[in-house]
């Protein structure tokens, strides 16, 4: 089981440069959760592409639906006071210390391309690379 960010989940959903890496992470590890936000931020992904006319409307529907297969039994709730104590001693946003503080919470790893994420939290967080490579 692993944590996955709101980009893992697109990646493997919508076709593109990240998808085989995200596939391989799937291969690897199949079980994903995330705290309840990743379904507000995968929105906001499809609605990029909506407006950027990447895809239709009928198609994010379809993606939003798939995502929400996929993570059906994986939404977790994360309490405030972790996430703001994260937010304390990082340069994150507060959306990404809930991703983070799930992981901590439950001793998983948090799979993300997110720089930030990845850089101050080194023993949380791991590389969708990384992560396909190495577990």
């Amino acid at each position: 089981m692993i944590v996955a960010d709101t980009n893992l989940i697109a990646y493997l959903l919508i076709h593109g440069d990240e998808t085989p890496l995200a596939e391989q992470v799937f291969a690897k590890d199949s079980e994903w959760i995330a705290p309840l936000l990743w379904r507000s931020e995968m929105q906001n992904v499809l609605a990029l592409y909506i407006r950027q006319q990447t895809i239709t409307l009928s198609q994010a529907i379809q993606i939003m639906s798939a995502a929400q297969t996929l993570m059906q039994t994986g939404s977790y709730q994360t309490t405030a006071e972790k996430v703001l104590t994260l937010v304390a001693t990082s340069s994150c946003s507060a959306y990404d210390c809930e991703f983070v503080a799930l992981a901590q919470d439950l001793q998983l790893p948090l799979v993300t391309s997110d720089k930030r994420i990845l850089r101050d939290f080194p023993q949380t967080a791991v590389s969708l690379l990384q992560f396909s490579q190495n577990h």
